[in-house]
């Protein structure tokens, strides 16, 4: 990941939080921050499809936010000082979770939409739409998963030996 040449292009990037089942994302935010890039994580609305990318000033910085009722670390929503991506420069690239992936960029998310909607909304950003790179494990490279017309093919998948 940290020799990609879109990871190393970029300068503002959004990465998740990664829960114990995920690729774990820790060390590529420590060398966001190491390598002077901006970095912005996911704060979702529950009972919506609404996501937000906030940025984080530091990796300390995670130590102070929220676990929400699906474990997962994300800034409060009384937290309004932090800047949402798309209010500013956009984003150059973003790192997705998922649950499956097929060769053709299609993703298996946990179903809500949050990521898809966002992309949407990447979309009409006067920046544009960011370069997408899903973060795998191996086993969750599929022949197809079931894909919606709402659904955002990704740009390229990461795994081992890919």
């Amino acid at each position: 990941v940290i020799a990609h040449p879109k990871y190393q292009e970029s300068k503002r990037i959004a990465i998740f939080l990664s829960m114990p089942d995920e690729v774990q994302t820790e060390e590529i935010i420590k060398d966001i921050f190491k390598q002077g890039k901006e970095c912005f994580i996911p704060r979702y609305k529950p009972q919506s499809n609404h996501m937000d990318m906030l940025k984080l000033s530091s990796t300390e910085d995670i130590s102070s936010l929220a676990l929400t009722s699906w474990n997962i670390l994300q800034p409060s929503d009384d937290d309004t000082a932090r800047e949402e991506a798309l209010a500013g420069g956009g984003l150059d690239l973003i790192f997705m979770p998922g649950l499956g992936f097929d060769k053709k960029g299609n993703r298996l998310g946990r179903g809500k939409g949050y990521y898809d909607t966002y992309l949407e909304r990447c979309m009409k950003h006067p920046c544009g739409k960011p370069y997408t790179i899903a973060l795998a494990f191996r086993e969750q490279i599929c022949e197809s998963v079931p894909v919606t017309e709402n659904d955002v093919p990704i740009d390229e998948i990461l795994y081992e030996d890919c």
